[in-house]
């Protein structure tokens, strides 16, 4: 599991939201650090993708395909199931 930048989040955003997630700003609880989607460090499974901070390393959050549906987990803040095709 080699690490991608976040870029590599595209193609599976872009199945549920309209506009290019890579280049929202995410401020990180952890560190404070505020940077683009497409500059946090993202590591692939096979249906899965974890996204870390690029400074601190605490994750932004989860990304998975299963039966149907794209899982976006925040971690605490919950997480959202988005049926697709």
């Amino acid at each position: 599991m080699g690490m991608q930048d976040g870029n590599a989040l595209a193609g599976p955003l872009s199945e549920v939201f309209a506009v290019d997630v890579t280049a929202a700003q995410r401020l990180c609880p952890g560190c404070g650090t505020d940077s683009a989607v497409g500059a946090l460090h993202v590591y692939r499974m096979a249906t899965a993708a974890v996204a870390r901070c690029p400074v601190c390393g605490e994750i932004a959050f989860r990304i998975a395909r299963h039966a149907g549906a794209l899982w976006l987990d925040f971690g605490g803040g919950g997480a959202l199931r988005i049926p697709v095709g």
